[in-house]
C-alpha cells in the first residue's frame, strides 16, 4: 500500500523539515520526495500557488496527531507564536538571501542587535511562564514547528541562535527526545541547512 502522503521539498530541511517532525511525530507513513534546485524549474508549475509546503500544512498535520489546540482560543495562541516564528523566519531569510553584499552587511548588525534578541528575549520569556512551552502550557505544534526550523535559522545566521536562552534549550532538548522525532533525527540524511 502506498504512504498516505508525500512530501515534496528540496534537498534540505528548512521548511519542510516541521512537517517531516510532524508526520515522524505522528508515525503517520510518507514518502519524502526530495528534489534537487535545478529542477525547481519543472516542478513549480504543477504546485499550487507555485511554492513549496506552507504552514498550512503543519496546521493540519497538527490536528491529525493531537498537537492542535484543545479549542479555537488555544488554536488562536498557537497560531500567534506560529506566525511570530515565521515573521522571524522571514526577517532572516531576506538578510540571508539578498545578494547586495552591502545591504546584506548593513541588515546582519540590525539583526543580530536588535531583531533576533527582540524575538528570542520574548519567546523565551514565554516559555519560562509557560510551563517549558511556547503555547498553552502544554507541547503542541508551535513547539515543533520552531525547534524544527532552528537548524535553517541557524544555518542561515551561522550562529546557534538559542546560546543565550536556556529555557529554549530546554524546549528543543525536550521536542528532539519525543519518540519519532528522536528516530527521525537520528536517520535523517545530512545536508546544508
Amino acid at each position: 500500500m502506498a504512504p498516505a502522503y508525500k512530501l515534496t521539498y528540496f534537498a534540505v530541511k528548512a521548511l519542510g523539515e516541521p512537517i517531516r517532525f510532524l508526520l515522524h511525530y505522528g508515525n503517520i507513513e510518507f514518502e519524502d520526495y526530495r528534489f534537487e534546485n535545478e529542477n525547481w524549474p519543472e516542478i513549480k508549475p504543477h504546485m499550487p500557488f507555485g511554492q513549496t509546503p506552507s504552514i498550512a500544512i503543519c496546521r493540519y498535520l497538527a490536528k491529525k496527531v493531537k498537537l492542535a489546540g484543545a479549542n479555537d482560543l488555544e488554536d488562536l495562541e498557537i497560531d500567534a507564536i506560529v506566525d511570530t516564528i515565521n515573521d522571524l523566519r522571514l526577517k532572516i531569510a531576506t538578510y540571508h538571501y539578498e545578494t547586495d553584499e552591502g545591504i546584506k552587511e548593513s541588515s546582519k548588525k540590525t539583526l543580530l542587535e536588535e531583531t533576533i534578541p527582540y524575538y528570542l528575549t520574548r519567546l523565551e520569556a514565554i516559555v519560562k511562564k509557560n510551563n517549558g512551552h511556547l503555547a498553552v502550557g502544554k507541547l503542541t505544534w508551535a513547539d515543533v514547528y520552531f525547534v524544527a526550523l532552528l537548524d535553517y535559522l541557524d544555518s542561515m545566521m551561522k550562529i546557534n541562535l538559542i546560546t543565550d536562552s536556556p529555557n529554549l534549550q530546554v524546549l528543543q532538548k525536550n521536542v528532539l527526545n519525543l519518540p519519532g522525532i528522536k528516530e527521525w533525527v537520528a536517520k535523517r540524511p545530512v545536508t546544508k541547512y
